[in-house]
């Protein structure tokens, strides 16, 4: 365990969630993002993220289940539809976000007069 841990909460997990996890966690499954999902006999439910902690990195099918909408385990084995998309994080702040092609004034045509 690094110091990390116990000083910051955005390494994975809180030291508190740590010793949740050691003493009362059982683990449920893991997702293709490498997050570890945990539940203990009062069925509370938690994630361990596999780097950063970043809540749009929960799959939807895990979302469905740590949120209590299903009870099955998600199973990565089970089949999709073919209009399923595979999962992405939410990346805005970084340089992967949507960036629209920006369009000058001058080329816009107006579609009003302005009032004199």
């Amino acid at each position: 365990m690094s110091l990390k841990i116990i000083f910051t909460w955005w390494h994975k997990q809180t030291f508190g969630t740590f010793l949740k996890t050691l003493f009362t966690g059982t683990l449920v499954g893991k997702d293709e993002l490498g997050n570890k999902y945990y539940k203990n006999k009062n069925d509370d439910r938690w994630v361990v993220y596999s780097k950063s902690v970043e809540a749009t990195k929960i799959t939807s099918d895990w979302y469905l289940w740590m949120h209590r909408t299903i009870d099955k385990i998600p199973d990565e084995k089970e089949k999709k539809h073919t209009w399923q998309k595979k999962h992405s994080a939410n990346k805005t702040g970084t340089f992967e976000r949507y960036n629209p092609v920006k369009i000058k004034k001058n080329d816009i045509e107006k579609k009003y007069k302005a009032w004199k």
